[in-house]
Order: structure tokens, then C-alpha cells, then sequence
């Protein structure tokens, strides 16, 4: 088996970021591709791009980030909340591609095999300034005018709350992950939004936090046994390390983001190489 390999936030209604998409290639025949969120908003555009993807990797995993889960006011009688993300899951496996609904894949192109869990966590306001409530840290937000879109177009349905959804999806994941994952078995967690606050702390603006994922997970890399966990959301493609546990956070994000670096994005990300024994795990 081959490399494994990462990606996310291709928001390919840029054309340039299409042409990325055309672009990606495996450094083998076999190595399998994980698409970290943040394809598209239409759903026309994220099959065209998982399409294209299936064609190049051997196997497509991919979780949703935010704006697959966006539902405007121009878009009347679309599918909202977890319906949506249940005709994502449905277009997916039409195109073989992995969700986090399937089963969790074992990828064993290393020494030691390692089970792929994707995960659909969202947020609840929770990475956010010591002693602020998630009124005053939403109110400070506003006053500064770094809100998220999510807050006017991703909507939680049938949940009252985004906090509320993703309080049941943690519970459930979690609950799921208990149950399936082989005790004795390292993992790799994929996730659009961090499993962990620390990513964050490198934010230009700090309000944004508050969106990028819950402390419910914050423990979830020495809990699940990671050997990696994958994410993007942050359009900072850097690596953390926490606990021992690397942190890979793999986005293209939007030209004016990407175009000026000397190297433009180096993507795909190799998460972990073919033949390559995974450090000790504490």
C-alpha cells in the first residue's frame, strides 16, 4: 500500500483552485488521498471535485468543513442542516469516497497498521477567551466585525443551536469511536475543524476561535491513540505538535492566500509515509 496524504479547503469556485484540483497527483499508484473539508458550497462543484480526486487516488476519505454545509437564502428549498450533510454523505458514496459515516477505514502502508477515523465534530463557541461567557465572547466578536458566515447561512437544523449539533455529534462520535475502534490499534483523526484550542492561538484575529471547534475533543489525540490528526479550517498549513501527537493542518485556501508563498502550497500533504515506523506513541 501506498503513502497517505492530505488535503483541505480547496474552495474551488476560484479557478485557480481548480486548477490545483486538475493538478494533485499521488507520489504512488496506491496512496490514498484525505480531503479535510472546505471543498465547495454547491454541491455540483463538491462531486465534481471528489470525481476528479477518485480518479488520481486509490481511495478518497473525506470529512465536511463549513461551507458544504452553507444553505443561502439564494439557494430556496436546498436541504439545510443535518439533512445536507446526509445528501453530502449519499453523494459520496455514490463516488466510492469514505465519510464519516462509513466504516473506519485500516490504512497499512506503514509498519504498523493505523485505522482512519473521519470525524464530523463542528463547534460550539467554546476555544474562546478565558472568562468570557459565549454571549460576551460572541458580542465582542461582533463589535469587532470578525463574524463568521456560518453564523447567517450554516443552519443547525433540526437542532435549535450550531452548540447544540455539535454536542450530538461529539457524543455520538465519541460513543461510535468507543465501540469500533481496535484497542490495541493507533489511529488517524480527520477533522475540518482542530480536535485541540492550541492551533488557534496563531490566529491574526482571535474572535474568529470561536468557530474552529470544541474542547469537548480537546483530549481526543491521547484518548483515540492518534499517531497524526488532520485538519485544515484555519488556512494556516502548518504542523503543531501536542502531547507527542503531530497536528497537520493541510489547506490550500483562497488564491490571494496561497499565490505569494515561494513554495504555493506543496500539496498534497504527506500525512505518513509508505514503510515508515510511527513514532512512541506516551
Amino acid at each position: 500500500m501506498g503513502n497517505l496524504l492530505a488535503v483541505s479547503d480547496l474552495h474551488v469556485g476560484y479557478k485557480e483552485n481548480r486548477d490545483v484540483v486538475r493538478a494533485l497527483r499521488p507520489v504512488a499508484d496506491d496512496d490514498w488521498l484525505i480531503v479535510a473539508g472546505d471543498v465547495a458550497e454547491r454541491l455540483e462543484h463538491i462531486v465534481w471535485t471528489l470525481k476528479v480526486l477518485t480518479l488520481s487516488f486509490a481511495r478518497v476519505i473525506w470529512v465536511p468543513g463549513n461551507h458544504e454545509l452553507w444553505t443561502s437564502a439564494k439557494d430556496p428549498g436546498s436541504p439545510r442542516g443535518d439533512t445536507k450533510y446526509r445528501t453530502l454523505v449519499e453523494a459520496c458514496r455514490a463516488l466510492g469516497v469514505t465519510t464519516p459515516e462509513d466504516p473506519y477505514p485500516t490504512w497499512d502502508g506503514g509498519d504498523e497498521p493505523v485505522t482512519i477515523a473521519p470525524l464530523f465534530t463542528l463547534y460550539d463557541y467554546s476555544f474562546r477567551a478565558d472568562g468570557l461567557t459565549q454571549e460576551q465572547a460572541l458580542a465582542q466578536a461582533y463589535e469587532s466585525g470578525v463574524v463568521a458566515t456560518d453564523e447567517a447561512v450554516l443552519h443547525p437544523d433540526p437542532y435549535e443551536t450550531r452548540g447544540d449539533w455539535c454536542r450530538a455529534r461529539v457524543a455520538s462520535t465519541a460513543a461510535r469511536l468507543d465501540a469500533e475502534l481496535p484497542a490495541d490499534r493507533r489511529t488517524v483523526l480527520v477533522s475540518h475543524w482542530p480536535l485541540h484550542p492550541q492551533p488557534t492561538k496563531r490566529l491574526r484575529y482571535p474572535e474568529f476561535a470561536q468557530w474552529c471547534g470544541t474542547t469537548l475533543t480537546a483530549d481526543w489525540h491521547l484518548r483515540y491513540r492518534a499517531a497524526v490528526a488532520v485538519y485544515g479550517h484555519l488556512h494556516i498549513p502548518l504542523r503543531d505538535v501536542i502531547d507527542g501527537v503531530p497536528f497537520e493542518e493541510v489547506s490550500l485556501g483562497y488564491p490571494r492566500e496561497w499565490q505569494p508563498r515561494s513554495r504555493p502550497h506543496g500539496l498534497p500533504r504527506l500525512v505518513l509515509p509508505a514503510r515508515t515506523r510511527l513514532p512512541a506513541h506516551e
